[in-house]
């Protein structure tokens, strides 16, 4: 999950930002590029091949595996761990937490020591289109086609949902491991919404109803993390795609020329416009971290919270008790959007990654064959009450209100999902600039215009760059 870990945020502070990701997009490919490997062969010591051990993993070599300390905690990995040692009880196999992915790895990336597998997210993750393009990784095909730790006769690949691998294929080569399956949405607390007799908005116009409603209660009707515009850009583009269609956003990705001068891109940004100068926005949320949002959301303060499916965990030790944590699809923005009520961005999430210069290639692979078993899949679920992508991951799990209704809008979407990637993930530059106009968007220091001319100037800048890999998508 790409998820980050108050004061007023600054325009200086957006600029600090765009620094950092610019850091990664330039000078950090340089690093990178270092330790640069071919991305095939194995490296590090190998064992004996067989049906149980289909990468051949030595069985006493160490195992080092660095996660992301953020959303989905780190009991699931502990238990993961534990799998592997009782198939490899003389590896010292271990796990290390940290939020700071880049800053603690990068230099090991550098050095040519890199763990054998880490769990690339976060706000400080090392971009995953930096590592592609520097030859980092191991190319994961011979994982997807290893037989599934259940089932010699089913290959890994047969066990996950569908199009799960989409999100960490680059030109057609798949190198991230996305684990979990995040859906994002619009989260409200059903307890409250059912003592103020409040229905929960389908439209836009619903909303704006809505919304002076709440606000007299004495409750802001919306909240989000202002110092990590990601957060609020998720809804924007879900509005983009559900008013403009699939096309849009498939232009948008393929840095197609204008693709952001669009009707569904300016309709989108003046909702949430509306929203800023109605007054409808938690006062203070320019500012607030990610967890400051979310709290204030969970203490009642803000009825809607824009987030993906990891809320609940991430937020376990402080939520109060009674508080029925329920996930809304974005309401439909007008009466002729392209895509149906219940369009959901879900998709696979939390990437996990085998460094290239793993110094154990083969138990960093085995590592993901065993957290793609039945066994791995189901603790996740009732770990974190997040879905992973392992078919039937959370049949089990009915003990949450967040899953459960998670569940429910993941199976009324059916086919009905959005995907984007030029500012998620494949180009770095561009996202610094996506997010910088967001941030300046909900400060009010923006209009849409100015948000689509910094932001179509940042593609279009990509494009022209002869330096920087493109990467194309059709559906």
């Amino acid at each position: 999950m790409p998820n980050p870990s108050g004061s007023e945020i600054s325009r200086r502070q957006l600029l600090q930002r765009a620094a950092a990701l610019a850091v990664l997009a330039g000078p950090a490919a340089g690093v990178l590029s270092a330790c640069a490997g071919g991305g095939g062969g194995a490296t590090g010591p190998t064992g004996t091949k067989s049906a149980t051990n289909p990468f051949g993993v030595a069985e006493d070599a160490p195992l080092d595996v660095v996660i992301f300390d953020g959303g989905f905690g780190q009991d699931y990995a502990k238990y993961d761990i534990n799998l592997y040692k009782k198939a490899f009880p003389k590896a010292n196999a271990a796990f290390k937490a940290t939020q700071k992915i880049s800053d603690t790895l990068q230099p090991r990336f550098a050095n040519g020591t890199p763990p054998d597998v880490i769990d690339d997210s976060g706000d400080n993750q090392i971009k995953p289109g930096t590592l592609v393009n520097s030859s980092a990784l191991t190319d994961l095909q011979p994982l997807l086609d290893a037989p599934s730790y259940d089932d010699p006769n089913v290959k890994v690949k047969d066990t996950l949902l569908p199009g799960v691998l989409d999100v960490g294929t680059y030109d057609g080569k798949v190198y991230l491991l996305n684990y979990g399956y995040t859906v994002y949405g619009l989260w409200y607390n059903a307890k409250v919404f059912r003592e103020k007799n409040w229905t929960p908005p389908k439209t836009w116009n619903d909303f704006k109803t809505l919304a002076p409603q709440i606000k007299a209660a004495g409750i802001a009707p919306w909240v989000h993390a202002g110092k990590y515009p990601y957060y609020m850009g998720v809804p924007i583009m879900d509005w983009v795609g559900k008013l403009g269609g699939d096309q849009v956003l498939i232009d948008i990705d393929n840095l197609k020329p204008n693709a952001w001068r669009v009707d569904a891109v300016k309709a989108s940004l003046n909702a949430v416009l509306e929203m800023v100068h109605n007054g409808w926005v938690l006062p203070g949320a320019e500012g607030m971290t990610h967890i400051e949002s979310q709290q204030a959301f969970l203490d009642g303060k803000a009825a809607f919270l824009p987030c993906g499916s990891w809320l609940e965990n991430e937020m376990r030790k402080t939520t109060p008790a009674g508080t029925e944590l329920t996930l809304l699809p974005m309401p439909d923005l007008t009466d002729k959007d392209a895509k149906p009520y219940g369009t959901l961005r879900a998709e696979a999430g939390e990437p996990f990654i085998v460094p290239a210069k793993a110094k154990n290639q083969a138990g960093g692979l085995e590592f993901l064959r065993i957290m793609l078993s039945k066994d791995a899949a189901k603790n996740f679920a009732q770990a974190t009450s997040s879905l992973s992508i392992v078919k039937g991951s959370a049949d089990s799990v009915t003990n949450s209100t967040a899953l459960t209704s998670v569940n429910k809008a993941a199976a009324a979407a059916g086919d009905n999902l959005l995907h984007y990637r030029s500012v998620t993930d494949w180009y770095p530059t561009m996202i610094n600039e996506w997010e910088a106009a967001t941030g300046e968007l909900m400060a009010g220091r923006f209009t849409a215009d100015q948000w689509i001319d910094k932001v179509q100037a940042a593609a279009d800048k990509v494009a022209a760059d002869s330096s920087i890999q493109k990467y194309h998508r059709d559906k």
